[in-house]
């Protein structure tokens, strides 16, 4: 193995080496170890360098250089960055491969292959030691962190880009199986002869995971603001010599850390929790202009959502007023420009050094939003879900509004053209904290628009909010709705903000802002979400007739971010009294149904988000009886979820039936709309098939193998959506029924195979076994639609191998036979407390047109399914 030794080697290194460290959890009580090692590569020469580290990169590999899409990504995570002592990124990597895998079986098996592929796995042996007398035969590995620099007794050596590609191309390293970290203060560097080699070896491998592999990468910012921080000052010079020209050009994320490296408190969890918050994020399917479902302006924006405009140069100054404001908001707005670390950032950018308090007001801005959401997290009743991995929802991350607002348009930043400039440069450190929504004034210089916007849209997940604000001077209603139009950004933003002024409000001034929001949502398509305000005092009722996304104050705060600014209170009381936003009647809809949660879940949720709608249960023996009665005659009404046996029934009485519902054959969901006369349309919609959908998508990701099956158990109206959800998936079905008329049924309509019995006789025509021998196939999920009562249990041949996913569709028990056999054998399991909750959002937001309180749905459902103490 060539390593680097005497300098002048650096730029003919074999850089060859991957450093693997692991956790280990031994499964004995409260045995933790963390073993770290390394596994070598075959030893290679490259004649040119590491210049031509390039070359050795798999040709089949896609230059990704301007385009992320990171809803399919299955490569491993980067991390990059700088550690203090307190070993900060090979800490956050082994924390975040144990959350993305959350399988250390799976883990384990990267481990092998790993081994067989690239050489034997190495452990240093102080810490194997220690492993070997508290060790016992049984363990588990938790989580992967690939180190690209290593020293070992013949000095340090860094990895071979080309063999991270090869693993890649090989399926050997994914998403899953470990976090790759670039730490530029490994001790290594520590030895002076070599650093700057090190520099420019790992440099360049950093160059070639983010361009050319187009690996997700994360900047991962320790600055420690301890004298004693354990990061000495040839680490901070290093760190602020390649910052500009590595860190952040070949990382498309950034996560600042502080302190929490070396603390002993919950602050270090708030940092492994935002980092995978980032993650999710950065993983999210691309926002689409006009689009709507998971990560759309048409529900982040919805009706009757709420932003709340922080207007404190700290936001620590804001802490005594979090809780409260938590409550009644579903974002918070982040305004950059009124943060004295925006002064400072403005003062050194500028060279006024002697006017800037900060050593780095970067970092400060992108630290203190951090702490915004931390302080939020405790309190965010009204967050939306951020699906991670496996089977893991974020549910507690409020959304913030990142905001830069210039001085022209109602802000403080100055927007001269260097002004300009570096107000920019701040959106795109927007862009790179994942923030939820980046506000982007649309009147500033094409070019800089441009590039951002190109970046937002190849790189990143936020939705932008084009805004623009007349301050001191009114316009007309045309120039208003031209106004609009510019805020589409040439159709790059998914909403639009336009905020007039007004010099009096004799003839309805204040509704010029809303009248020309409905004008101008006629002009162009898609349409997309336009807030329109008026400012100052006589603006006020303009926010209560904006529908969407209003930013309001708090009746908690000492001032208000802007004059006319109501609270979300205010505003929901004066859209009741007007009648814009009435009280609806929503209920369940089905016989022998005391036992529903979805009274408490629906009601808490309506609850949550401060809407005054009532939701009770309909406990009827026939549909008719239900469309003659009270509620569905209501003017009020709003819809209606339906259940057992009424499901199909239900379908003559609406107007409209979605794709889902016709093709899976029932309603589980009625949405009342009113068409251009106003007319009432009745529509329903099935949403039990996202309930089963959800839940296994995020467990089985994005790329299923052609020879994945689903094994779905009975033959009612849940399994009909169970196929249509597994077909969605790309799952191959075999359908069983104790009739197998049904079981056929099913396979006529949705494609798949049907089992005449669950034997592995591969011999017996028609058999699980011999259809799985047949196509070479796997079961990789098994959905039993079946009912509790009849105490059914898998054949043991089928929890012998590969273990499948197992969704049994009961609530109620928490534990069916089911689940109790699956969990035993150590199935990833989905009970059907889960889907209650999954399709009960779905509802939500189709009744609602907002975004679902995803953490209060789901904790509602479990406090009403899980079993007591006395069960």
């Amino acid at each position: 193995m060539t390593s680097i030794r005497g300098g002048v080697m650096s730029l003919n290194l074999c850089v060859i080496a991957m450093m693997v460290s692991a956790v280990t959890s031994f499964v004995t009580p409260s045995s933790t170890l963390i073993i770290g090692g390394g596994v070598l590569a075959e030893s290679r020469s490259y004649n040119s360098g590491v210049k031509s580290l390039s070359a050795t990169i798999d040709a089949e590999v896609e230059s990704q250089k301007s385009s992320f899409k990171f809803d399919n990504y299955n490569k491993p995570i980067v991390l990059l960055g700088l550690s203090s002592e307190g070993n900060e990124l090979q800490r956050l990597a082994l924390s975040l491969s144990a959350s993305l895998s959350g399988n250390p079986q799976k883990l384990q098996s990267t481990l092998e292959k790993l081994e067989r592929s690239q050489g034997a796995l190495l452990v240093a042996e102080d810490v194997n030691n220690a492993a070997e007398s508290k060790a016992s035969d049984e363990q588990q590995v938790a989580g992967i962190s690939l180190s690209a620099v290593g020293l070992d007794e013949e000095g340090p050596f860094v990895l071979d880009a080309g063999l991270i590609g090869e693993l890649i191309r090989e399926k050997t390293l994914s998403l899953t199986s470990g976090v790759i970290v670039l730490d530029f203060n490994h001790p290594a560097f520590h030895d002076k002869e070599y650093e700057v080699d090190l520099i420019r070896a790992l440099s360049s491998v950093a160059k070639q995971l983010y361009e050319d592999l187009g690996l997700l990468s994360v900047y991962v910012n320790v600055q420690p603001d301890d004298a004693d921080s354990g990061m000495n000052d040839k680490a901070k010079e290093r760190k602020d010599m390649i910052e500009k020209d590595v860190l952040i050009p070949f990382s498309d994320y950034e996560i600042c850390v502080k302190n929490e490296g070396a603390a002993d408190d919950s602050s270090w969890g708030n940092i492994e929790w935002e980092l995978q918050r980032m993650i999710g994020r950065a993983l999210l399917a691309p926002p689409v202009v006009g689009g709507t479902g998971p990560n759309s302006a048409d529900l982040m924006m919805g009706m009757n959502t709420f932003f709340l405009s922080l207007s404190f140069p700290h936001v620590e100054d804001a802490s005594p007023y979090i809780e409260q404001m938590c409550q009644d908001v579903d974002s918070m707005e982040y305004r950059v420009d009124l943060l004295q670390a925006a002064k400072d950032y403005l003062a050194k950018a500028t060279g006024d050094d002697d006017s800037c308090d900060a050593k780095d007001p970067r970092f400060d801005i992108l630290y203190q939003q951090q702490r915004l959401r931390f302080m939020c997290r405790p309190n965010a009743q009204r967050a939306p879900a951020l699906p991670f991995a496996g089977s893991g929802i974020i549910d507690d991350a409020l959304p913030i509004v990142y905001t830069v607002r210039t001085a022209h348009q109602a802000g403080t930043w100055p927007d001269d053209e260097e002004g300009i400039k570096h107000m920019f440069d701040l959106l795109e450190l927007g862009l790179r904290s994942g923030v939820e929504v980046l506000d982007v004034e649309s009147a500033w210089d094409a070019k800089l628009t441009d590039k951002l916007m190109k970046r937002a849209k190849n790189r990143h997940t936020s939705l932008i909010l084009g805004s623009h604000h007349v301050v001191g001077e009114e316009v007309s209603m045309d120039e208003a709705i031209e106004l609009y139009r510019q805020c589409r950004m040439d159709g790059r933003a998914h909403g639009a903000k336009v905020v007039l002024s007004i010099n009096g409000n004799d003839n309805d001034e204040d509704q010029l802002a809303y009248k020309a929001s409905i004008a101008a949502a006629k002009m162009d398509k898609p349409e997309i979400p336009n807030i329109g305000l008026i400012l100052g005092e006589d603006g006020s009722y303009s926010r209560i007739l904006n529908p969407r996304f209003t930013p309001v104050t708090h009746e908690t705060l000492p001032f208000k971010a802007a004059p006319g600014q109501l609270t979300a209170a205010e505003i929901m009381a004066g859209r009741l009294l007007t009648g814009q936003v009435p009280t609806e009647r929503y209920a369940i809809l089905g016989h022998n149904i005391a036992y529903s949660v979805s009274p408490q879940m629906q009601g808490s949720a309506f609850a949550a988000v401060k809407l005054p709608h009532t939701y009770t249960r309909a406990d009827v023996e026939t549909v008719e009886e239900f469309v003659e009665g009270p509620i569905w005659n209501d003017d009020n009404f709003g819809g209606c979820s339906v259940t057992i046996p009424h499901k199909a029934n239900i379908i003559p009485h609406v107007d409209v039936l979605t794709d889902a519902a016709k093709e899976i054959g029932s309603v589980n969901t009625v949405i009342v709309k009113k068409d251009k006369k106003g007319t009432r349309v009745l529509i329903g919609d099935n949403t039990d098939w996202k309930g089963i959908y959800n839940p296994l998508r995020r467990r089985i990701g994005d790329e299923v193998k052609n020879d994945s099956y689903a094994l779905i158990l009975g033959g009612g109206g849940t399994a009909r959506a169970a196929a249509y959800a597994a077909a969605k998936l790309g799952l191959e079905r075999i359908y069983y029924n104790r009739t197998p008329e049904k079981a056929q049924d099913l396979a006529t309509e949705f494609g798949g195979s049907v089992a005449s019995s669950l034997s592995d006789d591969a011999e017996s025509k028609g058999s699980l076994g011999a259809i799985l021998a047949e196509n070479q196939g796997n079961i990789e999920v098994v959905i039993s639609t079946l009912p509790a009562a009849a105490e059914f249990e898998l054949p043991e041949w089928i929890l012998s191998n590969a273990l499948p996913i197992v969704f049994d569709v009961n609530y109620k028990p928490y534990n069916t036979a089911l689940l109790l056999q699956t969990t035993a054998k150590g199935c990833d399991v989905v009970r059907g407390s889960e889907m209650l909750w999954e399709q009960g959002v779905g509802q939500f937001e189709l009744w609602t047109g907002r975004t679902a309180p995803y953490g209060v749905m789901k904790k509602v459902v479990l406090e009403n399914c899980l079993p007591s103490e006395a069960d």
